[in-house]
């Protein structure tokens, strides 16, 4: 149980982080238009799944590869800013979830104008 609420803490403790990291330290400049929507770091704090959407979708390919690119830089800077045995080794991944989730309320609210 108290481990499952230090992998919480560490969870935001490293949304924060990164977000701050590709804001003030990362120079190129489609990364500091990232935004870091969660984490999942493994039990074990061998993996941090970090899960991220951009602003201008046509990037999003290219911005997917210059993320992973420089996860070791912003892993290292990690370990400089939060206390931790061992920095997991990070994977971003493109959060999906928010534009399904857009278009799932633009289709609802079509149907709705329709129904009217």
């Amino acid at each position: 149980m108290a481990n499952n609420i230090r992998i919480k803490r560490l969870n935001h403790a490293f949304m924060e982080e990164i977000s701050m990291i590709l804001m003030e330290e990362v120079r190129d400049e489609d990364l500091k238009f990232v935004t870091i929507t969660g984490c999942d770091i493994t039990n074990d704090l061998s993996y941090a799944k970090v899960y991220f959407t951009v602003l201008d979708k046509d990037k999003k390919e290219k911005v997917l590869e210059d993320i992973n690119n420089a996860a070791s830089f912003i892993r290292g800077k990690l370990s400089e800013r939060i206390e931790i045995r061992h920095t997991p080794e990070l994977k971003f991944i493109y959060d999906d979830s928010i534009e399904y989730r857009s278009e799932e309320h633009t289709s609802e609210l079509q149907s709705q104008r329709d129904i009217s």
